[in-house]
Order: structure tokens, then C-alpha cells, then sequence
């Protein structure tokens, strides 16, 4: 009797966490969604001019040696808004944890090959998460209206901080990958939101802040 008594006591529990779960992630979802949903744009002749534009870094190649479609996206985009002239300087905000990993060196790279000159990007390299580089975008590189540049879903988060560290952000979707390709990034991105919203609401800050950089 006891025995069922605790098993009864163990589904009721895990029924709640589980519960509690799934309206964390939901719920965070649609929080994101929505405070984001008016300011993103798909298209370069609508979207609003912005001193800088802030293109979030990732990885160039995968761990299977294929390059990466949403760093080749996210470049192809800044290209655009930077041809267009809605964006006059890039801020690349990347992983530079280690020396055999450079988010925004690579970035910086890339964009210089498709025509961007050299002084009109700016690096930084301690973006080791999106809440961190929104952040340092502001407190470092002295940004209160920024364009933020990656595919929408990411996009949607950064806007969302944005938001809370009271910057003006709009977003510039990159193309996105097929659903195959992006399944576990999309499922990853349902707990980044639900830790964001924790990390806002702890006053969690960036690994590293600094001496002001001036973009000019």
C-alpha cells in the first residue's frame, strides 16, 4: 500500500514539473513572439536606417567540416543592409573563447571579401552569448538604436533583451535554413528563451564589460 502510495506521490510530481515545463517554454515563446513581432523586416527598402548594425556571430564551418548556412546567411545579409546604406558600420559580436576559435575574425574576414571596408567594421570578441552581446553593444560600443542582424528566431530573442536594457532594435531577417537542417537549433532555441527570460529577470550580465569603445 505504501508502495503505490509513492508511486502515486512520484507521477504527481513529475506530472507538475513536467506541466511546468512546457508552460515556461510556451510561454517564454510567446513572450519573445510578440514583443518582437513589429520589428522585423524582411526586406532592406523598408526597414529603418541605424548607425550600426549588430550581426550576431556563429561558427563558419559545422563539426562535420560543412560550412555553416546560417553564419553564410547572416554575412549575405549584412552585405545587403551595408550596400543599401541602412546600416553605416558593423559590430560583429562573437565566441573568442579560445585561440582556435574566432567568431568574429572570421566574420570580419568574410565581410572585407564581399566589399565591406576594414574601418567600417568593429569586433567584439567577448559575445559569448546574445544577451551579452546586446548588452556590450550598448555599455561598450555606446548603442542605443541598433539593427540586429541573424535569422529571425534569433532575431526575435535579441530584440527581446533589447527591449529590457532599454535600446531601440530592430531586426534584419537573414535567410533561414530548411527545417531539416535547423531542427535541433530550433529546439535549443525554446530553452535559450526560457533561460534568457531567468537570466533578465536574476540581472545576470555579460562575462566580460571593459573601456568604451567609440564606432565612428
Amino acid at each position: 500500500m505504501k508502495q503505490v502510495k509513492l508511486i502515486k506521490k512520484i507521477i504527481v510530481i513529475s506530472g507538475l514539473i513536467i506541466l511546468t515545463a512546457l508552460i515556461s517554454i510556451i510561454g517564454s515563446d510567446m513572450l519573445v513572439r510578440s514583443t518582437a513581432s513589429n520589428k522585423l523586416y524582411n526586406s532592406v527598402s523598408e526597414i529603418p536606417h541605424n548607425k550600426v548594425g549588430l550581426l550576431l556571430g556563429t561558427g563558419k564551418f559545422l563539426t562535420n567540416g560543412n560550412l555553416n548556412l546560417y553564419y553564410l546567411y547572416r554575412i549575405e545579409a549584412a552585405v545587403e543592409l551595408f550596400n543599401a546604406g541602412k546600416i553605416d558600420f558593423i559590430l560583429v559580436s562573437g565566441d573568442n573563447s579560445s585561440p582556435y576559435y574566432d567568431e568574429a575574425s572570421a566574420m570580419k574576414e568574410d565581410l572585407m571579401n564581399k566589399g565591406v571596408p576594414s574601418e567600417k567594421i568593429f569586433l567584439d570578441y567577448a559575445g559569448f552569448r546574445t544577451l551579452d552581446s546586446v548588452v556590450r553593444c550598448k555599455m561598450i560600443f555606446g548603442q542605443k538604436s541598433i539593427t540586429v542582424i541573424s535569422q529571425q528566431f534569433h532575431n526575435e530573442r535579441a530584440i527581446y533583451i533589447a527591449c529590457q536594457k532599454n535600446i531601440n532594435a530592430v531586426g534584419y531577417n537573414a535567410s533561414d535554413v530548411s527545417a531539416h537542417y535547423g531542427l535541433k537549433t530550433q529546439l535549443r532555441e525554446k530553452l535559450a528563451r526560457v533561460k534568457m527570460i531567468i537570466d533578465l529577470i536574476t540581472g545576470k550580465n555579460p562575462k566580460f564589460l571593459g573601456e568604451t569603445i567609440e564606432i565612428k
